[in-house]
This record gives structure tokens, C-alpha cells and sequence, in this order.
């Protein structure tokens, strides 16, 4: 047993202890100042810790997507009343909801039979709605100008709202290019 001075007595406190519940012997465990001190410490530390962890996951869970890059990509026919166009259309904005239209950087390749998505828009008022409901979220429908070439289609007059600055010159390598840039593919 160790032999304390009155000075360092008079510093510490004695706990009496069980070390195995079920025993009946006790034990002393002594505690100097300078322990408790670094105790108290210690309790601060984890508890800030534990504070800041429980602020950080309030924060995302009001945010729990973050922010999104995504690239859609359109190559087939929208079927019988354009139904699969309207199928994409609506899982870009169902995305756009869950995350929220600020934390969204969304594009729209269109090339091959995608293309006539923004043809059929022309003659179909739902699909127009939808259409520029998305762009005024910021969504980019970009078309694939080796598509429009080889269909003799002029995007001015044959498709709705496409300017010269919604051309890409190859919608795969456009594809391929957003997603080096970081951008999550999604054939919906």
C-alpha cells in the first residue's frame, strides 16, 4: 500500500468501489485533484464533440442530399402519348423536389429518337409545360447536333426551345464529358 502525505491527502478523494458486483470486497480508488481536474475536462471535450456531431447531423438532415450534379440521358422514343417523355420529365422533377432546385446542377442529353421529346413538345401542351417548368429550375436540355444533321432536323423551327447554345456536337461525348466533370448518369 502507498503512504500519502497530509498535503497530498488532503488533494485527493477516496471512492469506494466494487470491482465485480456480485463480490462483497470493496475497493479504493483515489483521485488527486489534478485527476479530477482532467476528468472534468475530458467530460467537456467529448461532450462539445458530441454537441457539434449532433449540429452537423441536424444540418444535413434538413439537406440530406447535399448538393447534385446529374446528367439525364434521353435516346429513345417517348411511346404511346409520349408516355415514357413523360415518365423522364416527371423523375427529374421528382429529383428536383427531394433535393431542392438550389442544389441541383441538372442536364438533359438528348440525341437520337431523345431529340423528338422537344418535336412532339411542339403539339403536346403537357409535355411543354413540363418542359419549361424544368428550364425555369435551371435544367439544361442539351441536343446533339450530329443527331439534328443526320435527320435534317432545324432545331429553330422543328423543336421547342432550343437556341443555338443548347447544341452540343456529339450528345455520347457530351455524356462522357459531364461525367468526367463529376456529373451522376441516369437513364430514367
Amino acid at each position: 500500500m502507498r503512504v500519502i502525505s497530509k498535503l497530498e491527502y488532503k488533494r485527493t478523494r477516496q471512492m469506494k468501489i466494487r470491482s465485480n458486483p456480485g463480490r462483497k470486497e470493496m475497493h479504493t480508488l483515489t483521485i488527486t485533484r489534478s485527476m479530477a481536474v482532467y476528468l472534468r475536462i475530458t467530460t467537456l471535450a467529448l461532450a462539445m464533440v458530441a454537441a457539434a456531431l449532433l449540429n452537423a447531423m441536424s444540418a444535413s438532415a434538413a439537406e440530406p442530399y447535399g448538393k447534385q450534379k446529374v446528367v439525364y440521358h434521353i435516346n429513345y422514343n417517348g411511346g404511346e402519348k409520349n408516355k415514357k417523355y413523360r415518365g423522364a420529365l416527371r423523375n427529374i422533377q421528382n429529383h428536383i423536389n427531394a433535393v431542392g432546385a438550389e442544389n441541383m446542377n441538372i442536364k438533359v442529353v438528348l440525341h437520337g429518337n431523345g431529340v423528338n421529346l422537344l418535336k412532339e413538345a411542339l403539339k403536346d401542351d403537357g409535355l411543354k409545360t413540363r418542359i419549361s417548368a424544368l428550364q425555369s429550375q435551371n435544367v439544361d436540355f442539351l441536343v446533339c447536333a450530329n443527331t439534328l444533321r443526320g435527320r435534317k432536323i432545324d432545331y429553330k423551327k422543328d423543336l421547342y426551345e432550343v437556341f443555338k447554345e443548347d447544341i452540343v456536337p456529339s450528345g455520347v461525348a457530351h455524356l462522357a464529358h459531364l461525367q468526367q466533370q463529376g456529373y451522376v448518369y441516369i437513364k430514367p
